[in-house]
């Protein structure tokens, strides 16, 4: 009797500490404070090192969950062999057999969630001209354009000289107009990504033969511009980018849905989301 009392009481105790482990669950799927943990070492390995990365995990398992369950109507969850590949090109080292689960679940989840914003959202995209040359203005501004530029740049000139430069009908027109006002205006001709990043993003959408603004002490011309061989398919680039960028946009708003559809129960008030 006594020895069937201290089973019955070990089990008691096994489940209490189970119970006590389980920090949340989804849609009934527990997730235990040793997932968050090797969901925090894999995070970290990738160079995630927020300060709360322990919420920033739990959120992260939950949306795995979620993404897999919407996956399942669709029949798109990856195969072993295609996780497995995925995940060695990752080359996160070293993991424990907990770790390597999680690593798996994470990789399995962001492969479904690929194919179903392939399949479902994709298709229903549609970028027009405008959404291109805003995408093409961006990259200009941060990156630069294989664009070859031909540039007058003014420098130490005060505001009020600056403010008698008006438009010219020519690059050597505006020359003559900074010598005249006693300026000494420097040409030179490069590619827009090879410029200084702050000249870079005074002259990506200025207009030709136009004076920029004031900016510390110096003002800037474009003369021309003359699109490279390296051009080539760039808008095409740029389209497939801007597609993308919104699809993934429509693809975070469905999964914010979802996951408000979602059964979660935080059974620990530091993981409160």
């Amino acid at each position: 009797m006594k020895r069937i009392f201290a089973i019955i009481f070990s089990l008691f105790c096994i489940q209490s500490v189970n119970a006590a482990s389980v920090v949340a669950s989804v849609n009934g799927e527990p997730i235990t404070d040793t997932d968050i943990t090797a969901r925090t070492t894999l995070m970290a390995k990738q160079g995630n090192a927020a300060t709360d990365n322990r919420r920033i995990a739990l959120q992260n398992i939950i949306d795995d969950n979620v993404k897999l369950a919407y996956a399942k109507n669709f029949n798109a969850i990856p195969d072993d062999d295609t996780v497995e590949k995925e995940l060695k090109k990752m080359n996160l080292g070293d993991l424990s057999e907990t770790e390597k689960q999680m690593a798996k679940s994470a990789m399995r989840a962001e492969i479904a969630w690929q194919i179903i914003v392939a399949r479902t959202i994709l298709p229903t995209i549609e970028v027009t001209e405008a959404d291109v040359a805003a995408e093409r203005a961006d990259i200009a501004r941060e990156q630069g354009l294989p664009i070859e530029m031909t540039l007058i740049r003014l420098v130490d000139i005060p505001a009020d000289v600056a403010a008698k430069l008006t438009k010219p009908k020519s690059c050597d027109e505006a020359m003559q107009m900074a010598q005249n006002l006693g300026g000494m205006p420097q040409k030179f001709t490069a590619l827009q990504y090879e410029l200084a990043e702050d000249i870079r993003e005074r002259v990506a959408t200025l207009p030709k033969l136009t004076w920029s603004p004031v900016i510390d002490r110096s003002v800037l011309l474009v003369c021309d511009t003359k699109k490279t061989s390296e051009y080539g398919k760039l808008d095409d680039m740029i389209e497939q980018n801007t597609l993308f960028k919104q699809a993934m946009f429509v693809a975070d708003q469905q999964l914010k849905q979802l996951r408000r559809k979602a059964v979660v129960v935080i059974n620990d008030d530091r993981y409160a989301l």
